[in-house]
């Protein structure tokens, strides 16, 4: 971990240093945006098989969360920028799903899992400009887990039976490494929107006996300073 960061510290160091003697203005900004995060992989695959069998009992769906933080925008050439940055962002996936009975249908039983993962994220992307503030990114991001739970909820005649989360942290690969990709725009008072991807390279889980990865869809909005 700390061998990453010093690593990234050095590269935007030698970056600053050549801007700077190009005497070219960086800039500061906050983000802050929702996600819409799964997972994709062997986990998935299981849970698929499980909602095929259930009838339409159960259904995969994906996990609502947010981000938000700082990022230096560093021009480099013209339309060129290096933009680190540093946020916090919520991952993981949910299942929800029903008692399969006809029997108990009168009850109105619903049952909902969460992965609720938690991730300080450090992306390094490369931003070019292919119009007048229109532009696209894309760039490696390393993000450390701070935290990993799952909520169980229920519900039954509309009235709350169960509300219980699990510290599942253990088990789980602190470092993910991802690539981000996305489109954006910049207004000239230096409000910008995004729209981005995160593609998981490596398995959530630390053995890898799972082979499941992060997706998550990003949409963000930021004012450069």
């Amino acid at each position: 971990m700390k061998k990453i960061f010093l690593l990234i510290a050095v590269v935007l160091g030698l970056v600053a240093t050549k801007v700077n003697a190009q005497q070219q203005p960086v800039r500061f900004g906050v983000r802050v945006g929702a996600n819409l995060s799964n997972w994709e992989g062997e986990t998935v695959n299981s849970a698929q098989n499980l909602i095929d069998l259930s009838d339409g009992n159960v259904n995969h769906k994906m996990r609502e969360g947010i981000h938000a933080g700082l990022y230096m925008s560093i021009p480099v050439g013209p339309g060129f920028e290096i933009e680190p940055g540093l946020q916090y962002s919520q991952k993981g996936t949910r299942l929800t799903g029903k008692l399969p009975w006809v029997e108990t249908e009168f009850l109105n039983t619903n049952l909902t899992i969460t992965n609720k993962s938690e991730y300080i994220e450090l992306p390094v992307l490369a931003k070019l400009y292919v119009g007048e503030g229109f532009h696209v990114f894309a760039g490696p991001q390393v993000a450390y887990l701070l935290s990993n739970k799952v909520q169980a909820q229920a519900s039954i005649l509309g009235f709350n039976a169960l509300n219980r989360e699990w510290d599942m942290k253990n088990g789980f690969r602190e470092m993910d490494f991802s690539l981000v990709g996305g489109i954006g725009y910049k207004f000239t008072n230096g409000l910008n929107l995004t729209a981005g991807y995160d593609y998981g390279l490596n398995t959530i889980d630390e053995n890898a006996n799972f082979e499941t990865y992060n997706r998550t869809i990003k949409a963000s909005i930021g004012y450069t300073f």
